[in-house]
């Protein structure tokens, strides 16, 4: 399976990883070029034991892969995980700004039918806001 985790945060990159080590084809996508960049090169910016490792395995066997492009994901993965930072608002709701974000340019670059998970942290009913944003925005029916 061709998947594309956008996000290489602590949730992005060890589902990216993991998948990858099962066997899927995975890119990874950030929005940050110093951190894909970094990953790239085979080091991980994060600390989580093991984690190194298995991205370095990954890459040299093909399964896994970096980029700053959300196009280039969409375009070759069947399978979409958003996995991006939701941070907390003053009054302790979460910002879902980044995953509507990333929803709308993923559905601006969908040809044809994806799966999307959204697997940030997020309240109940996000999903159904990710199905809308797709929906308003991409240029295919869904």
């Amino acid at each position: 399976m061709k998947v594309c985790v956008i996000g290489t945060g602590y949730v992005g990159l060890v589902t990216g990883a993991c998948l990858s080590d099962f066997g899927n084809e995975v890119i990874c996508v950030d929005n940050d070029p110093e951190k894909v960049s970094i990953l790239q090169s085979g080091k991980v910016p994060i600390y989580e034991p093991g984690l190194e490792e298995l991205v370095c395995k990954n890459m040299k066997a093909g399964t896994l892969s970096f980029s700053g492009s959300i196009e280039e994901g969409v375009d070759c993965a069947s399978v979409i995980f958003i996995s991006v930072s939701t941070p907390s608002r003053p009054d302790g709701s979460a910002d879902l700004s980044y995953v509507e974000n990333v929803a709308r340019e993923v559905a601006q670059h969908m040809k044809e039918y994806k799966v999307i998970v959204e697997k940030s942290t997020v309240p109940v009913m996000t999903g159904e806001k990710v199905k809308e944003t797709i929906s308003r925005y991409c240029q295919r029916d869904v």
